[in-house]
């Protein structure tokens, strides 16, 4: 079976995914503080990494666990990462992958991967 980093184009696909989301997050006040002071060069390489790897490309990701990961992160007001910005994050994912022309099932699948880690991500 072809992984969903082959159907959505690999690493060409997943570098521009992963750039326009973030322009997305950053201009979204509902979760761009939990980016302020983060090099986001380096966190754009790591997450594309990752998603690589999840999505069934190459395993080059080498950062924390997810749980780990997370668990220190914290908005501008010292808040961590609840469901409300979860969901968020993973429309704002969906939005990239659709304005680069990825189809639905695709989108779908990546959106239940995503939703699968929701619990890591908030530390719940």
């Amino acid at each position: 079976m072809t992984s969903i980093y082959e159907r959505i184009g690999g690493e060409a696909a997943m570098d521009a995914a992963v750039d326009l989301f973030y322009r997305k997050v950053l201009s979204d006040d509902r979760v761009s503080g939990f980016f302020e002071g983060i090099d986001m060069q380096d966190q754009a390489t790591k997450q594309k990494a990752f998603l690589t790897m999840a999505t069934g490309g190459p395993k080059k990701y080498t950062g924390k666990e997810l749980r780990e990961g997370h668990k220190h992160v914290k908005d501008k007001d010292g808040n961590g990462i609840k469901d409300e910005h979860v969901t968020i994050i993973i429309e704002h994912a969906g939005g990239a992958l659709k304005e680069l022309g990825v189809p639905d099932g695709e989108i779908g699948e990546i959106a239940a991967l995503l939703e699968s880690v929701r619990s890591d991500v908030t530390n719940s």
